[in-house]
This record gives C-alpha cells, sequence and structure tokens, in this order.
C-alpha cells in the first residue's frame, strides 16, 4: 500500500510558504509506516522543533490501474477520507534550500492521519467538498476541493502515468491555506462537511 502525496495544490497554500507555483503535479510518497494508529495521540518527534499540521482530502484507490484515462479516473475509487500530512517544516526548508528530496521532512513514523472513509456517493459533488480543521476548537484550516489546481481524476490520471496504482492505495490530494505549529497537549479534529472524521492529540 502506497500513500502518494500531492504538494503545491491550493493557490493560498502555496502563497502562504512563498513556493513557485507548479506547472504540474507535485508528488511525494510516505511509507506504511508513516500512518498514524487509530485512537493513537502524535508524538512530537525529537529532530523536529515546527512539525505543522496540513489537513487533507483523502482518496483510496480500489482497483488496478495504469496510464488511466482522466475520463475514467472515477471508477478507480469510491470512497474519500481526511488526513493530515504532518510536516516537520525546519527540517523541510534546510533540505529544499539543499535541493535535496523532502522525505525526512514528510516521511516519518506517526506523519499521516488517515480516518475512516465513506462512499464517495456520500457528496453531492466531488468538486465541491467543504473540509476543514481545528486546533483546540479554534478554526485554522478552511478548505475546499473547488479551489484545487487538480482535481481528484486529474490526479489519479497524472499519477498512472509514472507508478501502478494498487488496490488500497492513499492519495493525499493537497492542503489548503492556513498550516502551522502544533504544540504538546494541542487537539486537532478534522471535519468534512462539517462532520468529524478524526481527532488527534497532541504529546
Amino acid at each position: 500500500m502506497k500513500l502518494i502525496c500531492i504538494g503545491r495544490n491550493y493557490a493560498k497554500h502555496i502563497k502562504e510558504l512563498k513556493n513557485e507555483k507548479p506547472t504540474e503535479p507535485v508528488i511525494f510518497l510516505k511509507p506504511d509506516s508513516a500512518i498514524l494508529p487509530k485512537n493513537h495521540p502524535f508524538y512530537i518527534p525529537e529532530f523536529s522543533e515546527e512539525i505543522h499540521y496540513e489537513v487533507e482530502i483523502l482518496v483510496k484507490i480500489n482497483r488496478l490501474g495504469k496510464h488511466i484515462a482522466p475520463k475514467f479516473a472515477h471508477k478507480y475509487y469510491d470512497e474519500i477520507g481526511l488526513g493530515i500530512d504532518f510536516t516537520a517544516r525546519d527540517l523541510q526548508t534546510k533540505l529544499k534550500e539543499k535541493g535535496l528530496p523532502w522525505e525526512k521532512a514528510k516521511a516519518f513514523d506517526g506523519s499521516a492521519v488517515i480516518s475512516e472513509f465513506v462512499p464517495k456517493s456520500t457528496f453531492n459533488d466531488l468538486a465541491t467538498i467543504s473540509f476543514s480543521l481545528e486546533k483546540n476548537k479554534e478554526l485554522v484550516q478552511d478548505g475546499n476541493t473547488n479551489a484545487m489546481l487538480w482535481k481528484i481524476d486529474e490526479l489519479i490520471a497524472y499519477i498512472s502515468t509514472f507508478m501502478t496504482l494498487k488496490i488500497g492505495d492513499i492519495i493525499f490530494t493537497g492542503t489548503p491555506a492556513g498550516v502551522g505549529k502544533v504544540s504538546p497537549d494541542d487537539v486537532l479534529v478534522g471535519k468534512i462537511e462539517g462532520e468529524t472524521f478524526f481527532e488527534i492529540k497532541i504529546k
């Protein structure tokens, strides 16, 4: 099972981190060891002093696919979830400055929060799903899939050009603006369309 993550898919998030707007999707991976076990707190790793939350809509792949045409991409998933791509921002900044890969800042143990999944038929329009993240009951991220630079089907088609998608693979589709630092005793609550999908305690 692969965790395939998309970076820089929301214009306002690109702007807040002062990144260059990409001309095609930015792809990176997390290993399955990055998945935070259900009902476990997130422990801030000793190698970072600036762990950021990034809430994202998730898509679970339900069939094997390679070189998928955009018009057929909708057949390759039938469930939607919510997650967090925890990022060691201080470490990532140093790596980016040296032109090095991001994995140490993105793929560490516990860096991927994955909620339960629900049928995509739950939503009237996948192109207008609203989602949010609250930190200590304060709204910090408020996103909508209508602001994606590349929509879900486009991402599936693009990713499948480079790597075979397998049953159970999960795509993190990118984060909206509002990312920020977590501290011990914080509580993060992720919601889709106002419904709670996860609650994470920070240690």
